[in-house]
C-alpha cells in the first residue's frame, strides 16, 4: 500500500531515488515509468501552479490542495514539502493533520523562519534549534497514523552555522522524533559522507540541479551512505528545455509536429480518458 511503502523501503536498507513532480502531467508520467514514491516539491509545484518563486508566498491552503491533487492523481506514495509548517506550533499541527488527510506519506518541515526561501538561494534565516525541536514534537504528535506517516526534518543551517551546526541541529531533531533527516545544501561529497555517518536514522539527499550541492550518480550517493535521494527540479527543468526548443522551432520554422513528441493517444489513456469513454458507453442514451 502507498501509505506504508516508504517505511518499508527504508527498513529494507537499499538506496532508492525519488523524482520530484511539478504538476499532474509529471505525476502520471512518473507512474508510467514505474516510480512508487514521488516528491511533492514546494518550489516547482508553486512555480507551475502560480508562477511564483519559492519564497513563502504560496499559502498552506494552496499547497495542501496541490499535494492532495498529486496524491489523488498518482498511484505512488508522496513525500510532501510543507515548508516551515506555515507558522507557529498550531500551524504545524494543522499542517500535518491536513497533509495526512490529503493522502501524503511523509511531511517535510524545515528550520527556516517563516516565510521561508528556497534552500539553494541566499538570505535564509533560521529559527532557534529549540523552536524547531518543538515543531518536530508537535508534528509527530499530530499524526493519526503514527506508524506510516513519517516526519522529515530538514535543516538549512549549512550556510550560516556550517556543517557542525547542521549536524548538531539534526541530532536534536532526531531525538525529538523525526523519522528522516535532511541536511540541505551540503557543499561536497565529503560533507555528505560525514552527515550520513553521523546518524542511525535515514538521511536523504537533495539533488537540486543548479543548486549548491554536487549531483553525483545515484550509485555514489548510495556509497556515501544516503537512504535515498530526491530530484525535485529534474522533471521541471527538462520540461522547460523541451518546451523552449519546441516553441523556438514553431516560431522560427513553423514546426508543429516535432520529432519525439509524446503520443497523444497514449497520453489520453494516462490522464484517464478511457474511464470517461467507458462511462459514456455505459450510460449514453441509445439513438
Amino acid at each position: 500500500m502507498a501509505n506504508s511503502i516508504l517505511r518499508t523501503k527504508l527498513a529494507d536498507g537499499a538506496f532508492f531515488v525519488v523524482p520530484g513532480v511539478h504538476d499532474m502531467i509529471s505525476a502520471v508520467i512518473a507512474d508510467k515509468v514505474g516510480f512508487d514514491i514521488l516528491y511533492g516539491t514546494g518550489y516547482w509545484l508553486t512555480a507551475s501552479a502560480y508562477g511564483l518563486p519559492d519564497a513563502g508566498i504560496a499559502s498552506y491552503t494552496q499547497m495542501v490542495d496541490r499535494m492532495a491533487t498529486v496524491a489523488r492523481t498518482s498511484k505512488a506514495a508522496l513525500i510532501a514539502d510543507a515548508d516551515t509548517g506555515y507558522g507557529g506550533l498550531l500551524n504545524v499541527h494543522h499542517t500535518v493533520k491536513g497533509y495526512e488527510a490529503a493522502g501524503v506519506t511523509a511531511v517535510q518541515l524545515e528550520d527556516q523562519e517563516f516565510p521561508k526561501k528556497c534552500g539553494h538561494t541566499p538570505n535564509k534565516r533560521l529559527i532557534s534549534l529549540e523552536d524547531m525541536v518543538e515543531k518536530i514534537k508537535v508534528a509527530c504528535d499530530a499524526r493519526t497514523d503514527k506508524e506510516n506517516l513519517l516526519i522529515v526534518a530538514r535543516t538549512d543551517a549549512r550556510q550560516s552555522e556550517g556543517l557542525d551546526g547542521s549536524l548538531r541541529r539534526l541530532e536534536a531533531y532526531a531525538k525529538a522524533g523525526a523519522d528522516i533527516l535532511f541536511p540541505e545544501a551540503l557543499q561536497s561529497e565529503e560533507e555528505m559522507r560525514t552527515a550520513c555517518a553521523a546518524f542511525d536514522a535515514p538521511v536523504m539527499a537533495n539533488m537540486a540541479n543548479g543548486g549548491l550541492s554536487p549531483v553525483p550518480n545515484a550509485s555514489v550517493l548510495a556509497e556515501l551512505g544516503y537512504a535515498f535521494a530526491i530530484y525535485p527540479s529534474l522533471t521541471s527543468l527538462v520540461a522547460a528545455t523541451a518546451m523552449e526548443k519546441a516553441l523556438i522551432d514553431l516560431k522560427q520554422n513553423g514546426v508543429g509536429e516535432p520529432d519525439g513528441i509524446f503520443n497523444f493517444k497514449e497520453f489520453c489513456s494516462l490522464i484517464g480518458f478511457e474511464d470517461v469513454w467507458a462511462f459514456e458507453k455505459k450510460w449514453a442514451k441509445a439513438e
